[in-house]
């Protein structure tokens, strides 16, 4: 049996690239981010959580093999690529709404909001396992990662360390963004934090639905 770990050497730059893009403003953080400083920190781990369930898809997706699966039916990854992009678009609309709406209102709306955690968890889910894109930065991450004759344990290691990795960065920006200096600014620039927002999420989902797969 291959000793796993003589593959380390191979995981390490693949493992900092994926840190990087992890750890980069995109639409999973962002959502991660506003769902922490508007609703609290329980609602934002949970979508946290969502997420980081999207991204272990996507890691399973590529080490089984999957992605060259998707990319022989190119329609499938199209369509996740339209309801990825509709779905950004669809978030951008209602920070846009919430921007519009004046201080007093959103109090009282806020107040008689409650999701649930099945919601949450879905809405991170469908943010992160619509984004095709996903699925060949774990598959590049691995080719990067590993050589073509690696065995399948040093394929589960890369993807324990990355996916436990995303795990404590997506549910860390829940707990940072969270806390009461971050609900005090939120409140004092809700307005600009949604509108901001709703254009992030616009540039997201149409440059979704505009690219190439």
């Amino acid at each position: 049996m291959p000793d796993v770990f003589a593959y380390l050497p191979y995981i390490w730059p693949a493992y900092l690239a994926y840190l990087i893009a992890v750890l980069s403003p995109g639409p999973a953080n962002f959502a991660i981010i506003g769902m922490a400083i508007s609703h609290g920190r329980r609602n934002g781990v949970i979508l946290a959580l969502g997420v980081f369930c999207g991204s272990l898809t996507w890691a399973c997706a590529a080490a089984l093999g999957l992605a060259a699966v998707l990319r022989t039916y190119a329609i499938a990854l199209e369509i996740m690529k339209v309801l990825g992009g509709l779905y950004l678009i669809y978030l951008a609309w209602k920070a846009y709404r919430s921007a519009r709406t004046p201080d007093i209102e959103t109090a009282s709306s806020e107040s008689r909001t409650s999701y649930t955690a099945r919601q949450l968890w879905l809405r991170g889910y469908a943010i992160h396992v619509t984004n095709p894109k996903a699925i060949f930065g774990w598959l590049a991450i691995i080719s990067l990662g590993l050589p073509a004759d690696a065995p399948p344990s040093a394929i589960l290691l890369i993807v324990g360390i990355c996916s436990s990795s995303s795990l404590v960065i997506f549910t860390g920006y829940a707990v940072l963004f969270s806390t009461r200096h971050a609900l005090r600014g939120y409140k004092a620039a809700r307005r600009w934090i949604e509108g901001t927002m709703a254009v992030f999420y616009s540039i997201a989902g149409v440059k979704l639905l505009t690219s190439r797969i």
